[in-house]
């Protein structure tokens, strides 16, 4: 079982940043990948950033350049530092954590699931 709590939810101007934080616990941190993943109301789900066990971080193309996903192991937390932020960036962040091997990007490989934090940017 893992459990995994998100912060750093807020409300920001356009152009301004924001760092999301993913604390986990319960199993060993290094043996899962970890991905974010965004839900804005009436949109489904859909993937942002991961950091696969043993490969490079990935993130998907509308926010390449101004979203960063990092890991600190000795704190078991993942972080999406996001900058440049539009107001289409608007949504309830999930960070999510997955077992699988090689590059799990669709919600049905992850296996747990945090609260979510919501992401409001005002134009």
């Amino acid at each position: 079982q893992v459990q995994l709590v998100e912060s750093g939810g807020g409300l920001v101007q356009a152009g301004g940043s924001l760092r999301l934080s993913c604390a986990a616990s319960g199993r060993t941190f290094s043996n899962y990948a970890m991905g974010w993943f965004r839900q804005a109301p009436g949109k489904e789900r859909e993937f942002v950033a991961a950091n696969w066990i043993g490969g490079r971080p990935y993130s998907t193309d509308s926010v390449k350049g101004r979203f960063t996903i990092s890991r600190d192991a000795a704190k078991n937390t993942v972080y999406l530092q996001m900058n440049s932020l539009k107001p289409e960036d608007t949504a309830v962040y999930y960070c999510a954590a997955s077992f699988r091997a090689g590059f799990p990007r669709y919600v049905g490989e992850y296996d747990y699931w945090g609260q979510g934090t919501q992401v409001t940017v005002s134009s």
